[in-house]
């Protein structure tokens, strides 16, 4: 039987970098009074825990280390829940492997 690495999805993770856009996030959560269900799914779906429930129950997104990966913007941009955007030139998430 042969020896099998097992490597964790964090492990791997950890190796990518994310170049912070310092006050020009690539994605803006619309105002609202009571979030949609689908910003609310956007919590636990989101793969970077990018978004979260502020003290008053609304759902805010703190861009740093997203993948980039559009879940959101399926989830939420057609309804008009938030903007999205690639970040500039030189920012967002580099991935070491591809």
């Amino acid at each position: 039987m042969s020896d099998v690495l097992t490597v964790r999805v964090e492990d791997k993770l950890y190796q990518n970098r994310y170049v912070v856009d310092a006050g020009r996030s690539h994605i803006t959560v619309a105002p609202h009074e009571k979030p949609s269900q689908n910003l609310v799914a956007m919590i636990k779906l989101c793969p970077a825990g990018c978004y979260s429930l502020n003290e008053t129950g609304q759902v805010e997104i703190a861009s740093d280390g997203c993948f980039e990966c559009g879940t959101c913007r399926v989830l939420c941009e057609p309804a008009g829940e938030l903007t999205w955007a690639y970040p500039r030139g030189g920012y967002g998430v580099l991935f070491k492997f591809g």
